[in-house]
Formats: C-alpha cells, structure tokens, sequence
C-alpha cells in the first residue's frame, strides 16, 4: 500500500512511541509539527538529489555521445571527468548576469525560475518507494499534467520577453510544440487510469507487479502502443531531439534561451535535464512496474524501501540514457513534420488507445494477456 513519507515513518511503533514522550514532555501533541518536518525534509534532500541528477545528465550526455561518436568525452575534470559538473556550475555562477536592454526584465527573470518551478513541482507526486512519496494525490495525474504546464509558459515567456527574433521564434515553436503534444501524452496516461482505475500514482503503482508480465506495458496491445505514443510525446514536451525545435541552434542561434546568460541559462539547462528525469519516472510508474520489488512484507522495511527506490531509479535511468541515444541518432526534424507527427499520427493513435483499453476492460473483465494465456 502506497504511503507519504510521513504515514510511514509513523506506522513505526519506535517512532510512533518517540512522537509521544516529546509530546508527554512538551505538554501538547507535536505530531502535526513533526508531519511538517518529515515533509520538509523529504522535499529538501528529494530537491538536492534531483539538482544532482540534472547535473550528473549533462556528464552522461557527453559521455554516451562521445561514445556513440566513438571519442572520449569529460576526462580532464576528476577521475573520468566527473568533476565537470561542478566546473560547469562554478562558470555558471560566475558568468555575468545581463539582459537585453529592450527586453521585459520582469518576465525575462522569471521564465526560467517558471520553468524550473514548474520541473521539481512535479516530485510532489511521484512515488520513488512504496513510503518514499510526497503526497499520494488521488488525482495525482491531473496535479502532474497541470503544474508540468508550467515549463512551457516558461519556455514561450523566456523566448517572448527577450525581445529577439532567434529567441521569439524559439519561444514561439516551444508553445505550440508543447501544447500539441500534450494531447497524445495526456491521453495515453489516461489510458492507464483507466487500467488502474484511479488517477493516484500509488494506486497504479499499485495495480502493477514486480516481474514484467505484470506491467502494463504488457496488459494488452493497446498499453503496449500507448507507452511508445507517451515516449515520443514527452521527447517533444521537453524539447529533445528530434524534436528540439525551440532551440535549433543551426537557425535560431541558441533559440529561446538565446539571451539568457549565467545562472539563468543554467535553470534552463537544468529544467531540462531534470524534466527529462521526471519523464523518464512517470513512464517506468505508468507502463513499467515503478517501483515494485518481490515480497509485500520486505518492501515495507527500511531496506525495502532503499530496495524499491533503487529499482525505480535504475529504470528511470536506463529510460533516461534511450532518451540520450535517440538524440545522438535521429536529425532533427522540420517543424512541418514536427506538427505532422501529433496531429495526423500521436493523436489519432492515442485515442485508439484509449477507446481499445476500455474495450479490453469490458470484454476481458480487466485480466492482462497473461492471464488469459496462462491462467484458467
């Protein structure tokens, strides 16, 4: 049963027992404040981790190309070049902070603070263990698709407050590439709520097994085809190749972030290196099982948990290293093709999905392909 990190540390007697004497001492119940420190913690070291990840991304980015393009990559920084994440940090702060003397200057500081706003938002639901969650909002999907929203008004301010051609039409490319494929994306995750039967991240965790024939990658051919419909949506919904559009720096120079200098341009970086994470997450919690590790019992303990978090992450990290394969393999398409592909393929495609997933609901009574195979 899927819990918030608080729900679980209470359903410990020690813990439990602990609350109580600091409440027997203080002479009034410290629960609620204990609550409010569990939480804030969990977002704090979440958020620290998360930051990590989107700089240990921009080190596999070079790494995996420059092996697929068979050269070396980072090697100079650290043992293996892993320190160039923290050279790059370092030039990052300490590049000059300017902005175009035309430009918006309020929307222009905010659109990367948006962006990146609108990225780690996003962690508030997504269940890395079965007691390392946030908030296991019953409409969890709807939070996710909502608040992740928010990158693409950060995209469309950043390219529309700078006050440049390169970055209008970046900003510009960036909008409508994110609201177009919103559509698929949101109706294949509707696909799985309705497999699941409910819009908690926890609970189509949930519904899922640990072993593959229990995913609903799996369940029927139409959740087969609606991951591959999610993937290639959430590639354009965070602007990677093929279909990095809004940057295309051989037309628009650096494209909606042309502008930004320094740390600003570094919240950029950074909110699409962890929004690929996020991505990543939310289909290995939808189609690929989450979290989920053999044995009920086991996964409650505290090294259930590490076990279940660890699961979770080597997933979304191999998602994450196909979503580098594909940039260094594919060329980046025309933006006709672009809007061709959601609007004349994804879509039409996603609602099939979704019509075929109700359909298998009602005449298989809801049994995946496995268990109509193999069990009688």
């Amino acid at each position: 049963m899927n819990t918030t990190i608080a729900e679980y540390f209470l359903s410990f007697d020690v813990f439990r027992s602990f609350v109580s004497r600091i409440s027997l001492w203080l002479g009034t119940d410290v629960t609620p404040f204990i609550v409010f420190m569990i939480f804030l913690l969990g977002a704090l070291v979440i958020t620290l981790v998360l930051a990590t990840v989107g700089g240990f991304g921009t080190y596999a980015e070079r790494k995996i190309s420059a092996d697929i393009q068979a050269r070396i990559g980072p090697n100079r920084v650290g043992p293996y070049g892993l320190f160039q994440l923290i050279a790059d940090g370092i030039k990052m702060v300490s590049k000059e902070d300017i902005a175009p003397k035309t430009a918006d200057l309020f929307l222009f500081y905010l659109a990367p603070f948006l962006a990146i706003f609108g990225v780690f938002s996003t962690f508030a639901v997504i269940p890395f263990g079965s007691g390392i969650t946030l908030t296991d909002l019953n409409v969890g999907v709807f939070y996710l698709v909502a608040i992740s929203s928010l990158v693409g008004v950060g995209v469309f301010l950043g390219g529309y407050a700078s006050n440049s051609k390169w970055s209008m039409l970046g900003g510009m490319r960036g909008a409508s590439q994110i609201i177009s494929y919103e559509i698929p994306v949101t109706l294949s995750i509707l696909a799985m709520v309705l497999l699941s039967g409910g819009m908690s991240f926890g609970q189509i965790v949930g519904s899922q097994g640990a072993f593959p024939h229990q995913w609903f990658l799996f369940h029927n051919p139409f959740s087969f085809i609606a991951f591959f419909v999610l993937f290639t949506g959430a590639l354009a919904e965070t602007n990677r190749a093929p279909f990095d559009l809004p940057e295309a720096e051989s037309e628009l120079v650096s494209g909606y972030h042309t502008e930004y200098t320094g740390m600003r341009f570094g919240l950029f970086a950074l909110a699409e290196y962890v929004e690929v994470f996020v991505v990543s997450g939310v289909a290995v919690s939808l189609f690929l099982g989450g979290y989920n590790v053999p044995g009920e019992e086991f996964g409650h303990s505290l090294a259930g948990q590490g076990a279940q978090a660890t699961v979770f992450f080597l997933k979304t990290c191999a998602l994450y290293y196909v979503v580098i394969w594909i940039r260094w393999t594919f060329p980046r398409l025309r933006v006709d093709q672009l809007m061709v592909i959601c609007w004349k393929y994804l879509t039409p495609i996603a609602i099939f999905n979704l019509v075929g997933c109700a359909v298998w609901l009602v005449v298989f009574d809801g049994k995946s392909m496995f268990e109509l195979f193999f069990h009688h």
